[in-house]
């Protein structure tokens, strides 16, 4: 198992589902964990994950900078500074091209100033932190749906907003591979079909259909892709998992084929 005693992460989304096994992995892996989330037990959840990497956690809104500046604060005062970063926190809804023009425009900034703002505010603020402790890791994370498609359902006609937003996040990992490389820094997405989160099973209620949810990959796979991800030392890509196949990192692509297959 990796070992990441000594490295600080931060993680975005971190109270429940993905984010949650995330700051959980690295914890367990050794890393020391600033966490955040807009639910309000963020820092009990902190609490509860603590070992043998501390954890650390606060309530924070990615979209808005002050937060953001809280956050690598605690990062830096807490556990000197910043080597690894995962971009899970995220926003989804139904946002039909049929919707009255107001509500886009509300849906649009939520989305985006969760899903591309905050990343980008983020990033900027912590590659200096990872460039002064000799390199680091970027993990966006985002969804099967911008790479090819195994299985109908992709990229729904629906969430046009929430599929725009994870296709932008490809010119984010793409450029940030190619221009932190010389600073040891590597950048990559991970982009999962549907695992058992509170998000998900949000669109049935609380209560999806059983032989569905029984395919679910779990947060658990996708943290430990993660990791195995940081350990493997690649960037540039888009890790892809699949319900129905095996949750591990496959070779390397062709270059011109990182990011979308």
């Amino acid at each position: 198992m990796i070992d990441l005693s000594g490295r600080s992460a931060i993680v975005t989304g971190g109270a429940t589902g993905l984010g949650r096994a995330f700051a959980a992995a690295l914890a367990a892996a050794g890393a020391d964990v600033t966490l955040c989330d807009v639910r309000e037990d963020a820092l009990a959840v902190a609490e509860s994950l603590a070992g043998p990497g501390r954890v650390q956690g606060l309530v924070a809104d990615v979209s808005k900078r002050a937060d953001l500046e809280l956050l690598v604060d605690a990062a830096r005062e807490g556990y000197g500074g910043v080597d690894l970063l995962v971009h899970n926190a995220g926003r989804w809804a139904r946002t039909p091209v049929s919707d009255a023009y107001e509500k886009a425009v509300v849906d649009w900034d939520e989305i985006m100033g969760t899903n591309l703002r905050g990343l980008l505010l983020l990033s900027r603020m912590c590659v200096p932190l990872m460039i002064e402790r000799g390199g680091g890791d970027i993990v966006n994370i985002s969804t099967y749906y911008v790479l090819p498609a195994k299985s109908p359902g992709t990229n729904p006609p629906d969430t046009d907003l929430y599929n725009a937003s994870k296709w932008a996040l490809n010119g984010f990992t793409q450029a940030w591979a190619m221009a932190l490389a010389e600073q040891n820094i590597r950048v990559n997405g991970v982009c999962m079909g549907p695992t058992d989160t509170e998000m998900l099973r949000g669109l049935w209620k609380g209560d999806p259909p059983a032989d569905f949810a029984a395919t679910w990959m779990q947060p658990e796979e996708i943290a430990q892709l993660m990791l195995d991800l940081i350990e493997d030392g690649r960037s540039g890509e888009n890790i892809g998992a699949w319900i129905g196949e095996p949750v591990a990192l496959s070779p390397s692509p062709a270059r011109h084929r990182t990011i979308t297959g």
